[in-house]
């Protein structure tokens, strides 16, 4: 693997995760949801590596990536990066299929909308793009289950194994297939003095990132999407991001609509291969 970087808006270093194949093949981005990093799609670019060329990043104050200590907290800044990030490959691989997971999903269509030459298409996981009655209703912004949860999160760990152990026996990461947990958790937290690990997003940014998630207006340009989307749902549950994936997909125009009810909303760490198939299918249908 290749690490490059670009800066984005706002002084941000992001960190791209090249996954450099032999070959020259079209490319595929991975854009990673609130909480994670880019190198939880280790699992997924292995997969593809024979069929595609993969790039991975981090968002600002995710993973490696930088953030300013006064930045607050505004999605836009997230298609700042994916947009830089897309710009990038572009130079060095052309267009791309781009696959997001939540936020990743949102800060792509976002990017997309200002600049639709960097990619061929898009695959989005339950992307965190909210009807506009959510704010008509007064829903958009503010503590929620998710946010106070990040906040309480446990930041430290006497080592990365005892981390892994910890999310394996219990919800929501005990889903993850192990090859994913192990890369979230080396990857995601940092090695401390005394030896104990750390996460490497603070619970704050990623509490703040979560009540700002309604808060843009990206489902008013859906219409403008003029290329293949595939909109991807787990099961269909209420008042979660899968409720309106559904809707989300028939306000893009000739998009494709694809439920699997037996994953979550953390589908692509449940199922890489599954994800996997999807993309590559994708590839020989635009090839």
């Amino acid at each position: 693997m290749i690490t490059a970087h670009v800066a984005s808006s706002d002084g941000v270093d992001i960190p791209i995760y090249d996954y450099a194949p032999s070959s020259a093949l079209g490319s595929v981005l991975f854009s990673h949801a609130t909480g994670f990093h880019g190198r939880c799609f280790n699992s997924t670019a292995a997969l593809l590596a024979d069929k595609a060329h993969c790039y991975s990043f981090d968002y600002r104050g995710y993973g490696d990536a930088t953030l300013p200590h006064d930045w607050q907290v505004n999605w836009g800044g997230y298609g700042d990066d994916a947009q830089v990030v897309a710009q990038h490959v572009a130079r060095d691989n052309g267009p791309s299929i781009a696959f997001g997971h939540s936020m990743g999903g949102a800060a792509l269509v976002m990017a997309t909308l200002r600049e639709p030459e960097l990619f061929r298409a898009l695959v989005l996981f339950e992307p965190i793009i909210f009807p506009p009655i959510t704010r008509e209703k007064g829903d958009a912004g503010g503590p929620s289950p998710l946010s106070e949860g990040a906040r309480r999160r446990r930041n430290t760990f006497a080592s990365f194994d005892e981390a892994i152990a910890n999310y394996s026996a219990k919800p929501p990461l005990n889903v993850f297939t192990p090859e994913v947990l192990s890369d979230y958790v080396r990857f995601g937290f940092r090695e401390n003095d005394d030896n104990t690990v750390s996460l490497k997003c603070q619970p704050e940014h990623e509490a703040r990132t979560y009540e700002s998630g309604a808060l843009h207006e990206t489902w008013n340009d859906l219409e403008k999407l003029r290329m293949p989307v595939w909109i991807v749902s787990g099961a269909m549950i209420p008042m979660t991001p899968a409720s309106f994936a559904k809707p989300l997909a028939d306000a893009i125009p000739g998009s494709t609509f694809v439920q699997w009810d037996d994953l979550g909303h953390f589908g692509p760490m449940q199922d890489p291969q599954r994800i996997a198939q999807l993309i590559s299918s994708i590839e020989t249908t635009l090839t």
